[in-house]
């Protein structure tokens, strides 16, 4: 269990310990949220991406001007990106809420100790310290994965 040094009292009083481990809970709801919102973002972004190619690939279409044409390319280009984004930025809330999670249930395992269960399970903190290494994103040539 945390102490204060020298003494057998606790690091944190049990009312601030609790305050902090719902602070971090909410925090890490908070990014399960955010994450939903990617995702709904993300899903009406490749409807509409699907949407723009068939309209340009679908059969007994007119012949499209090459100058629309090279316009629709670089906002799919661009759609693309904006995936790519939403790609990364999934990741990092994954990250940050496997840490958030793993602070919140040692700050419960130390503050509050075993209980009649038994000891509190705690999850597993992130395996790198960030999963994305990147930090902007450029246009330029696209990788999907």
């Amino acid at each position: 269990m945390l102490h204060a040094p020298n003494t057998d009292e606790p690091a944190l009083p049990l009312p601030l310990a609790a305050d902090l481990q719902d602070h971090l809970m909410m925090a890490s709801n908070d990014l399960e949220r955010l994450q939903r919102l990617l995702a709904d973002t993300c899903d009406a972004l490749m409807l509409r991406f699907h949407g723009a190619v068939s309209q340009l690939g679908g059969e007994g279409r007119a012949a499209v001007d090459t100058g629309a044409l090279d316009s629709v390319r670089l906002l799919l280009g661009e759609a693309v990106t904006a995936l790519q984004f939403q790609d990364m930025a999934s990741q990092l809330i994954a990250h940050t809420h496997q840490r958030l999670r793993n602070c919140a249930d040692q700050l419960a395992r130390e503050a509050f100790g075993a209980d009649g269960d038994g000891e509190a399970v705690i999850a597993p903190p992130p395996l790198r310290p960030n999963p994305v290494t990147q930090d902007e994103m450029d246009a330029g040539s696209v990788e999907l994965f």
